[in-house]
């Protein structure tokens, strides 16, 4: 957290405000903004069409933290909305238009420094098509062809087994003597009997 000291009276600050640690994120239709500051008080948001963002909160430890960013673009406030948490106050800023911004302020150059991405929401602009979600997004993972049971190629394989055992039995029995034939008979139960004692 950062003081925002404009004025200073006697080298105590005049009139003293925070800035909470923000992250953010971003869709081409839509901003994440989360603002972590545990048991606010007296939340105050304010978004203007124009982009301009205003926050103002007191902390548990009853100092006053206040935010005043100016968004990159035009943003739409009637459809955007914002949730207080006891932890975090989340504000989800739909976009006036659908489009990637550089960054989250107008302002180039460096952020401010209590602003930072939020790789938990983080998406790249080319992965928008892939929505992420709590459970891997509702990923299909059938269509993956990662291995896995099949079963209409599962059954494929095993019509192609029974072809192949087919034709070695055929091919034994033209190799096979007729009169071998009964004892081989015979002493096939004896082995399987033997193999099957411990």
């Amino acid at each position: 957290m950062r003081l925002n000291c404009d004025e200073k009276k006697n080298g105590d600050c005049f009139d003293c405000s925070r800035h909470p640690s923000t992250k953010w994120a971003q869709r081409s239709d839509k901003v994440y903004l989360t603002i972590e500051l545990p048991d606010a008080k007296d939340v105050k948001l304010n978004l203007k069409p124009d982009g301009h963002f205003n926050f103002s909160a007191k902390g548990s430890d009853d100092m006053q933290y206040e935010l005043d960013l100016e968004l990159f673009d035009a943003v739409n406030a009637e459809e955007s909305k914002a949730a207080v948490a006891p932890r975090t106050i989340c504000y989800l800023v739909k976009k006036a238009e659908s489009n990637w911004w550089p960054r989250l302020v107008k302002k180039e150059g460096k952020p401010p420094v209590f602003l930072k991405v939020d790789w938990d929401k983080w998406q790249d602009e080319d992965d928008e098509d892939a929505e992420l979600g709590d459970d891997f997004g509702g990923m299909d993972f059938s269509k993956l062809n990662m291995g896995g049971d099949d079963r209409d190629d599962f059954e494929d394989e095993v019509e192609d087994d029974d072809d192949d055992d087919n034709v070695v039995d055929s091919a034994n029995k033209e190799d096979e003597d007729p009169e071998a034939e009964g004892s081989k008979g015979e002493e096939a139960p004896a082995a399987a009997v033997g193999e099957a004692k411990p």
